[in-house]
């Protein structure tokens, strides 16, 4: 594109900002899903998963990696994005931090197994079986980082802070499936409502 002052550059491609926006917007999502949370325990259980889920079977490993991170840096930052309007130093150094920083890993993860490529492939060309191996993935990548933070900072044995995620895993299977079924709604749709 040419000016009156000369050439014009693009500094940035139209596929980056397009990412750049859809990491945006999950990140958004995922601190939207943090205020429908159910205060049961000193972790609560909420719905921010959808959000790591998503990111990474949407965007792939580096975008995905990209919009929890910046999720991650915002409440970090201040802004109230994690459970039950938490955010801060404060709360990331809390019992419930290591599952915050296991959603920036989990959906590397689950970008590259989803997509089994750095460049994301469209959502509707996923596989649903390559999806659920990615998505429990992710899952245990979240548990391996929070479980052992949860029992350090609330002085418990790694076997009591397992058992006390137990059913927290068992809701955790149960979004693992409603992401699935929309990944196999978005596979099978007929070309034509797509």
């Amino acid at each position: 594109m040419s000016s009156e002052y000369g050439e014009e550059v693009d500094l940035v491609s139209a596929e980056t900002a397009a990412y750049v926006a859809g990491a945006a917007q999950l990140a958004a999502l995922t601190g939207v899903l943090a205020w429908a949370s159910i205060e049961i325990s000193v972790v609560p259980f909420s719905f921010q998963p959808f959000g790591v889920f998503f990111a990474g079977l949407l965007l792939g490993p580096l975008w995905g990696g990209f919009a929890m991170g910046t999720y991650f840096l915002v409440g970090l930052a201040g802004v109230p994005v994690f459970s039950s309007g938490g955010a801060g130093i404060g709360y990331v150094t809390g019992p419930t931090g290591g599952f915050l920083v296991g959603f920036v890993f989990a959906a590397v993860v689950i970008g590259a197994i989803s997509h089994r490529s750095l460049v994301p492939k469209s959502f509707d060309d996923l596989s649903v079986l390559w999806s659920g191996v990615a998505l429990l993935a992710g899952l245990a990548v979240i548990y391996l980082v929070g479980v052992p933070w949860y029992a350090v900072v609330a002085d418990l044995t790694l076997v009591e802070a397992g058992t006390a995620m137990g059913w927290f895993f068992v809701g955790d299977l149960i979004k693992i499936a409603l992401t699935l079924s929309v990944v196999a709604g978005a596979v099978t749709l007929p070309t034509r409502l797509r």
